[in-house]
């Protein structure tokens, strides 16, 4: 037994059994020494126990720790590039749907606000948020019915194409225009003589109008009108009035010229192209002037007229058979009482 003991503290790895590990035996003392204990026969243990081999810590080793805060190599650029491009992509996708999209204006009708070839922002956040045009802005729209018949369309090549299509050129192939909004739902927008336009009867003074045109064409195919625009519908007007096909020129189309509100893409806010001509686009003082929203009003009024006036009439008569049910309920009552008598 005595020998088995030395054994076990020789500290030579179980070299006595055969190259097999050392099980713990008892010691002297009634515990138990393992093979790996490194301490002088009989002597305590240190104080930190003993270490054990299987993550190949100890002094002078080096740990798993060591191992684990060693910096991991960063990823090569190129690598990270594809990565980039592909979240950028994304952005340049959502902000053309959601936010802002980028047009070219294709022709002379809004000069000198605009001239051909200039490139606008337009905000498309507003609408999603039930935001609708108003008067003086100046907004892009779908064609609401052919209006661009006849007119030629650009062939992009592809690399247009894709840049267009997220949103960092104009796109060629959308049939898009842009006018100044002259009318909202319940206006009547009318235009004599030469001018000047008037919107509910009062006259608008339009600095914007191209220098040298009259506000009014004198024409018969549009020039002179009065119209009232409909509720969810907007009328349109070119700045260059008298080289515009704007709602004027468009009265025997299936919406008489109006634009649906629905067909609205978004306002134009900013000129972003060419450098020299950046600014903003802010809707002109006139539109402002007090009283020009009165017969806006007037319309919501009347729309809301046909209910009051049901109301109106329906309320006498409830209140008098109200009035008939209570006092047949009194007499039967009377009656009832004296039958009891």
């Amino acid at each position: 037994m005595g020998d088995v003991a030395v054994g076990a503290r020789s500290g030579h790895d179980g070299e006595d059994h055969g190259g097999r590990p050392e099980e713990n035996v008892p010691s002297a003392n009634g515990g138990s020494t393992s093979g790996s204990e490194s301490g002088p026969a009989g002597g305590p243990t240190p104080a930190d126990g003993p270490y054990s081999g299987g993550d190949g810590a100890g002094p002078g080793g080096d740990g798993g720790d060591s191992a684990a805060a060693a910096p991991k190599k960063p990823r090569s650029f190129w690598k990270e590039l594809p990565i980039l491009i592909g979240i950028a992509l994304v952005l340049a996708l959502l902000i053309k749907t959601f936010l802002v999209q980028a047009f070219s204006i294709p022709s002379d009708s809004m000069q000198n606000t605009l001239q051909q070839g200039d490139r606008v922002l337009v905000d498309k956040l507003t609408p999603w948020f039930g935001s609708e045009p108003k008067r003086g802005e100046v907004v892009v729209f779908h064609d609401p019915d052919d209006w661009l018949a006849g007119e030629p369309t650009a062939q992009p090549n592809a690399i247009q194409t894709f840049l267009s299509w997220i949103g960092l050129m104009p796109s060629a192939q959308e049939k898009d225009l842009i006018k100044r909004v002259i009318g909202v739902g319940g206006d009547t927008v009318s235009c004599k003589d030469s001018g000047p336009l008037k919107v509910n009867g009062h006259a608008l003074n339009e600095p914007y109008v191209y220098p040298g045109n009259t506000p009014c064409s004198v024409d018969d195919q549009g020039g002179q009108f009065t119209v009232k625009v409909p509720k969810g519908s907007i009328w349109v007007m070119g700045d260059h009035r008298q080289n515009s096909r704007d709602s004027r020129y468009n009265q025997s189309d299936k919406h008489h010229g109006m634009v649906p509100v629905g067909e609205v893409v978004g306002r134009a806010i900013v000129k972003a192209w060419p450098i020299n001509r950046w600014g903003t686009l802010p809707v002109p003082d006139t539109f402002d002037q007090s009283g020009i929203g009165t017969q806006t009003s007037a319309a919501a009024s009347l729309s809301v007229a046909p209910e009051g006036v049901a109301v109106a009439a329906v309320l006498p008569i409830a209140v008098w058979r109200r009035r008939r049910d209570d006092l047949a309920g009194s007499k039967f009552d009377r009656r009832a009482a004296v039958g009891k008598r």
